[in-house]
């Protein structure tokens, strides 16, 4: 991109681009007041100045706005396209303006306060460690951006602290780079495009609606000083945790966001919310947080501008580009693989910011299906809740810069350039492949059946509770099989069992199978407390752990009715049954978990700990007749064994559980002898037949009852057990229907969502349909256009009267229509002729009233270069024609 020379430097200045620079999330840096070369910790900042055509002047009116002495102290370096071919003298017009010391960079200077710093010609610049790196540009001439390279450099390393300001200058250069430094929390500025003698570069910054201050340059320097003084009058340190009061002011702030825009952000990170606060007070040049907030109740805008801060993110093509290669290589191969032709790729990009990402994920979607030779219906859904992000992102229009982050190949193919060079506009292919809406994750439904969930560094901004909310979401809205991208500083948590990890490093994962239906089911509750989706109800999954009671119980009804303990594999109790103090007493010392081993009694330590480690070892019965216990001075024999426990709902479900059980031994002579019974009369020893006599029948009596009341219990397990069978089907089936609902409300999101869509393109058709019309029918130029079969599409007015033309011809051949034309019955013929050859054809042609046009047919080309009619231009050129000769002079 050439540009004209900028006054006072007199030679031609060219704009640059440089490498690019991988930026991390703002969680991920490492904050740089703790780096004891930081310039921070030596007391002074870096200022980034960028300009390109027209540089000179604003330089020189930014330094002579500078007071003497500057305070705090700052280091100022300035980035300008130069000519790589020609030795700069900026650094002595700079002199002329300035107390300062200036220099030209050499590599690796150390920056120090109070200087002047300039690139020189035919280097990139990079600020690193408190010093000027310089390396070779690696982009031909015209595709050179050294301002983005250096601004970028300068968040990565000063991060909060970074500052830039973009100055007089053609293209887009500088945008992406305030992108950069705004991300990290750092300033932004940019000259007032009024006071510019060429404007693009401030008005491509200024577009992004990322910019603190836009001023002219002798009015920046006292904005800088008062900007700095506020946000860095604190010595660097460890941060004082907020006080109550600011937390009370920070609540309130949260009531007038989520009024004013919707959007609840009490579940964001503490840090993230307070760093960008801080920075609004610093630039609205407010100390104290409470005058902040009332500031913001008066003024509605302010509320709109840390809304912009708090959702300012990082973002580029292919950005990580390790992780995307893994993508490319890994997911989308065995993504694509079990897909027949024509099948339907569904991914979502949440949180996409301005667009890039989806555009990426989209291009290597597409790149892969020309790979395969064959083709998928792709749709690629973006959401983000900024609606100026998705503005941005819809139009699919992105400053030059982007060539850092592309390759050549992936530029040309997928980009085409705007008129004037600065910007690049994706083309048709891929932008059919996306759709855009605005989407809070935190509170509207997912969409579903999805093969891919891309969400990079959205989760770390989001609480942790939120994040353990929204990992179970995505399980729930991908299908079978489907794969989750993450961000270098994400992870699913504590939710291991709902995705298995593909890639650990790159953070990749693929959605693990269900344990059950309702596994990863969200309910879109909005009126729940929380603002999150809470399982249905509150209630458990199904299945679920049967209760240890039911699990004990029912295992000592099996075996009989002895006292026992449930246990597992380490001896730890869960659960007691009947009397077990005779042969457990809690152990001496600090209370812990219960464990059997060590709340033996004596005696019962050894035969136990064998007995539990060979049913552990064999899964099988172990038993120990004729244990001896000392209890309560006297000595307790009983018969011990382990019952392994079956397996219940599979082994997922829990650990294997073991059954103790302690059943009192039986012995002949365990009864003492009774005294010797006295002599019997008569009278005794018939009252004693009566006596046996009537306990037998009662004995008989009580086994009848016996057996009648162990009948009823039979049956009254059974009922219960078919009562729970047909309540756990029950639940299934209302899970399952809970489960349809919220695919129903997932579907229509969706619709929604590709409503909003096809209702923002029906809108930029019309405009561009009227815009046409209106530009048709004000060149007075007469333009037919047809279709390859010579229908008649579209007409100006002007062409009316040269074809004979009528609203209803649209549709009819040309070979219908009499055109008003002198000598020239080759109009068809020549028309298809243009279409055989692709071959544009000039010609002059007359009207009946005698005016003269000049003809002009050419192939009709989309943008996707594919020729699909002709247009006939006629042009009056009545007046370029000499006039016919009059009659001769003094003639009668």
């Amino acid at each position: 991109m050439s540009t004209k020379p900028g006054p006072g430097l007199g030679r031609k200045t060219r704009a640059r681009s440089a490498r690019p620079v991988i930026l991390p999330a703002p969680e991920e840096a490492v904050c740089a007041l703790s780096a004891p070369w930081a310039p921070a910790a030596r007391g002074f900042l870096i200022v980034g100045l960028g300009a390109s055509a027209g540089g000179l002047g604003a330089f020189e009116a930014f330094f002579s706005g500078l007071p003497a002495q500057v305070e705090p102290a700052m280091a100022f370096v300035l980035v300008q396209h130069l000519d790589p071919d020609h030795n700069s003298i900026l650094t002595e017009l700079i002199r002329r303006c300035t107390t300062m010391e200036v220099f030209e960079v050499v590599d690796g200077m150390q920056v120090r306060p109070n200087a002047v710093y300039i690139i020189p010609p035919n280097r990139d610049m990079a600020f690193m460690n408190g010093a000027l790196e310089l390396l070779e540009p690696v982009a031909p001439r015209g595709r050179r951006l050294p301002i983005d390279f250096f601004f970028r450099s300068l968040a990565l390393d000063q991060h909060e602290r970074a500052i830039g300001i973009v100055l007089s200058g053609t293209g887009s250069d500088g945008t992406l780079g305030l992108r950069a430094i705004k991300a990290e929390g750092g300033l932004a500025m940019a000259q007032n495009p009024a006071s510019t003698e060429y404007d693009g570069m401030p008005r491509s910054a200024l577009a992004t609606g990322l910019v603190d201050f836009e001023l002219p340059p002798a009015e920046m320097p006292a904005q800088l000083m008062a900007y700095v003084a506020h946000a860095f009058q604190r010595l660097p340190g460890i941060p004082a945790p907020p006080s109550p009061r600011y937390e009370a002011a920070l609540k309130k702030l949260f009531v007038l966001l989520r009024s004013q825009t919707g959007h609840d952000f009490s579940l964001y990170k503490p840090s993230t919310i307070h760093r960008r606060m801080d920075r609004r007070m610093a630039v609205q040049q407010i100390k104290d947080v409470d005058e902040y907030l009332k500031f913001a109740q008066q003024a509605p805008a302010e509320v709109e501008a840390l809304f912009r801060d708090l959702l300012i993110g990082v973002t580029n093509f292919f950005r990580d580009g390790e992780a995307f290669q893994a993508l490319e290589t890994q997911i989308l191969p065995q993504l694509l693989a079990g897909k027949p032709a024509g099948g339907m790729i569904r991914v979502w990009v949440a949180g996409c910011s301005t667009g890039e990402e989806a555009y990426s994920i989209a291009i290597l979607l597409q790149e892969r299906m020309e790979a395969l030779k064959r083709s998928f219906a792709v749709q690629v859904f973006a959401t983000d809740i900024d609606s100026q992000a998705i503005a941005i992102a819809r139009a699919g229009v992105y400053p030059a810069s982007i060539a850092m982050d592309l390759t050549p190949e992936r530029l040309e193919r997928y980009f085409t350039p705007e008129p004037g060079g600065g910007f690049y506009r994706i083309r048709k292919g891929i932008r059919d492949l996306l759709v855009f809406s605005e989407q809070d994750l935190i509170k509207d439904p997912p969409f579903s059946r999805l093969d891919l969930i891309s969400c990079r560094n959205l989760l770390i901004y989001l609480g942790g509770p939120v994040q353990k909310r929204i990992i179970p979401l995505f399980h729930f809205a991908l299908s079978p099989g489907g794969y989750l991208f993450l961000g270098s500083s994400e992870s699913v948590g504590e939710h291991t069992d709902l995705f298995a990890v593909v890639d650990r490093k790159l953070k990749l994962y693929q959605r693990a199978e269900d344990s059950g239906p309702a596994r990863g089911a969200f309910n879109a509750n909005l009126a729940a407390p929380d603002g999150l989706w809470p399982r249905a109800g509150g209630k458990a999954p199904f299945p679920v752990k049967r209760p240890l009671r039911d699990l004990a119980e029912e295992a000592i009804l099996r075996q009989a009715s002895a006292p026992g303990a449930l246990v597992n594999g380490q001896g730890e109790i869960l659960y007691f049954h009947g009397h077990t103090g005779p042969f457990l007493e809690p152990a001496p010392g600090e209370a812990g978990p219960p464990n059997l081993l060590a709340m033996a009694r004596e005696g019962l330590r050894q035969p136990l700990t064998l007995a539990l480690h060979a049913a552990i070892a064999g899964r099988m019965r172990v038993d120990r007749p004729d244990v001896r216990v000392a209890a309560g001075g006297q000595i307790l024999r009983f018969n011990l064994s382990v019952h392994p426990l079956p397996a219940s709902g599979g082994p997922a479900l829990g650990p294997p559980l073991y059954l103790v059980m302690f059943e009192q031994a039986h012995s002949e002579d365990a009864e003492p002898p009774g005294p010797p019974a006295p002599p019997e009369s008569a009278d005794s020893g018939l009252q004693l037949q009566t006596l046996r006599r009537e306990l037998s029948a009662k004995e008989a009596f009580l086994k009848t009852a016996n057996k009648e009341l162990e009948f009823s219990v039979e049956e009254l397990k059974s009922s219960n057990e078919e009562m729970q069978s047909v309540n756990e089907e029950l639940q299934s089936t209302n899970e399952e229907l809970e489960t349809s609902k919220e695919e129903l409300q997932s579907v229509n999101e969706e619709l929604a969502t590709v409503n909003a869509e096809l209702l923002t393109k029906v809108q930029a058709l019309s405009q561009a349909n009227d815009d046409m019309n209106n530009l048709l029918a004000g060149t007075g130029i007469a333009t037919v256009f047809v279709d390859p079969e010579l229908r008649v599409l579209r007409f100006t007015p002007a062409a009316t009267r040269i074809l004979n033309l009528i609203p209803s011809d649209v549709g009819r051949p040309m070979g219908h229509i009499a055109p008003n034309l002198v000598a020239y019955p080759s109009l068809e013929a020549d028309t298809r002729q243009v279409l055989a050859t692709l071959t544009a054809r000039e010609d002059q042609v007359q009207t009946r009233d005698g005016r003269w046009f000049r003809l002009c047919i050419q192939p009709y080309r989309t943008l996707d270069n594919v020729v699909e009619g002709a247009v006939l231009t006629f042009v009056d050129i009545t007046l370029l024609k000499p006039l016919p000769p009059g009659p001769a002079e003094g003639a009668p």
